[in-house]
């Protein structure tokens, strides 16, 4: 059975660990503080990993910034070496993250997982038929892999200088999707629903847009005035908004132009309608 430690107990450490567990590893995971985890995860604390020296693959579950500090501190136990794989979670960060443990002889890489975890029991069922990005050196790249596949992700190799762009992607695809909804909910709000009725009236039409884009993709499941030209429509919105959602309305309706494949005349007056009206 291989044997992984994970460094980092939240929700992104505990629900990889848990379906890694339920996959059939050994799992460890190692925190500064304690946390509650889920059977039949065990956590270490404080100090450095007590398992590094029974473990074969190491997993950095820590926010972005911290994943350097992780790396400095299992290069100074003296026990990370060439017997080790370690990759870290991070979808922006690429592998020069662990750089300092590149003197340790350690296989260095990166695992992101392309799902939102909020909650580690659910991670096994979440997990199962996403993507996952890889990188890193061609060791740890195979161990990624082999992980992903394992708890069913379908892992893709994504070079280490395209990190960034693939994690904007990630963030649009999922942060920004939670932020419109956000948005539309408020402005329900303002026509004078409750928080209950605002939620309950725009899940079916989320789920549904939701649907259409997975079924369809992107430039079919596109509706609205954007998709239909239709300016009257457009000018009304930007008349009826408050100044910040108006803005945000004109940016996405620009983005929402490259998908409509309107006819250049009209596409060109919808974006004139669309720009910044205090840009010169």
């Amino acid at each position: 059975m291989t044997a992984i430690g994970i460094v980092g107990p939240g929700r992104a450490g505990a629900g990889i660990g848990l379906a890694l567990a339920q996959s059939g590893y050994d799992v460890e995971i190692h925190g500064r503080h304690d946390h509650v985890l889920p059977a039949p995860l065990r956590l270490t604390v404080g100090g450095a990993p007590p398992w590094l020296d029974s473990v074969e693959i190491v997993l950095i579950a820590v926010p972005d910034d911290a994943i350097e500090t992780v790396a400095i501190e299992l290069a100074a136990t003296g026990r990370a070496g060439a017997n080790h794989t370690v990759l870290h979670l991070s979808g922006v960060s690429d592998v020069d993250a662990l750089a300092p443990l590149r003197q340790c002889g350690c296989a260095l890489g990166s695992l992101h997982p392309l799902q939102s975890l909020s909650d580690p029991g659910s991670a096994p069922q979440r997990l199962a038929g996403a993507a996952a990005a890889v990188e890193g050196d061609d060791r740890a790249t195979r161990v990624a892999r082999e992980l992903a596949s394992a708890i069913g992700l379908h892992p893709f190799d994504v070079p280490s200088e395209f990190k960034a762009l693939y994690h904007a992607a990630a963030v649009f695809a999922s942060n920004y999707l939670v932020t419109v909804a956000g948005t539309a909910h408020r402005l329900l709000r303002q026509v004078g629903l409750s928080e209950a009725q605002a939620g309950d009236a725009l899940a079916p039409i989320i789920r549904g847009t939701v649907e259409n884009i997975v079924a369809y993709g992107p430039r079919q499941a596109l509706t609205g005035p954007v998709a239909r030209g239709d300016r009257a429509t457009i000018e009304r919105h930007l008349a009826a908004l408050p100044a910040e959602e108006a803005a945000l309305y004109r940016a996405l309706g620009r983005a929402a132009l490259n998908l409509a494949g309107l006819p250049n005349d009209m596409r060109d007056a919808v974006e004139r309608q669309l720009s910044d009206p205090l840009r010169p």
